[in-house]
């Protein structure tokens, strides 16, 4: 559930600036997309992506470190599957869905609203500038991106919010953070972000509004 706007921002603060997670707010990000079109069987998708090519494996991208350790370690460990693996790194953005509903459309409107636009986003420093560049359109209207595998420091350490703050020129307590993620929504809180925990953008849009960044 949506973090109430009325309940993270003092009265007397009008938010100037907004920062975007990118993955599950901006765009859909699912393992399952890339993979659910090499491997047939459903259950072995399922196994495959629960024991081999794992979020918390994949965490290590974000972090900063390269696919070609990362996949050498894992085919290491999995060597049935070495040539699953090995599609990881350059059919990545296959694993990048469409953008988010709604979502396009909204950043259009804060856009037009002159709301300065930033994201913070965990994503590998090798796979984010192909991404970026596919996705121009979206990313041309953002000042700025802080990416954790550039920065080797990732959501929710609250050194990449700092980081971010300092780089943007933005305060804190007057800058509206949004992410899907409600660990790094607690990480956004810590060092006094308006922190939004995102689920859909109708209610993104409600919040919005009762910010004052839409009418």
């Amino acid at each position: 559930m949506a973090t109430p706007a009325a309940d993270v921002i003092p009265a007397a603060v009008v938010p100037t600036a907004v920062i975007f997670d990118v993955g599950r707010v901006l765009y859909d990000w699912d393992p399952r997309i890339l993979y659910g079109r090499l491997i047939d069987d459903d259950r072995a998708l399922d196994a495959f992506l629960r024991d081999v090519v794992t979020h918390e494996w994949h965490f290590q991208h974000d972090a900063g470190r390269d696919f070609a350790d990362t996949s050498a370690e894992l085919a290491a460990l999995y060597p049935q599957h070495a040539e699953l693996i090995a599609v990881w790194g350059p059919r990545f953005l296959e694993s990048i869905g469409d953008p988010i509903a709604g979502m396009r459309a909204l950043v259009d409107e804060l856009e037009a609203a002159n709301v300065p636009l930033y994201a913070i986003t965990n994503f590998s420093h090798e796979f984010w500038p192909p991404f970026r560049a596919r996705e121009a359109a979206m990313f041309d209207r953002f000042r700025d991106v802080v990416v954790s595998g550039v920065e080797k420091m990732v959501k929710p350490d609250p050194a990449i919010y700092r980081l971010a703050l300092d780089r943007f020129g933005l305060r804190a307590e007057s800058t509206v953070f949004i992410d899907d993620n409600a660990t790094n929504i607690e990480g956004a809180l810590s060092v006094g972000l308006i922190a939004l925990h995102f689920t859909d953008e109708p209610t993104l849009r409600s919040d919005m509004r009762t910010l004052g960044l839409l009418r």
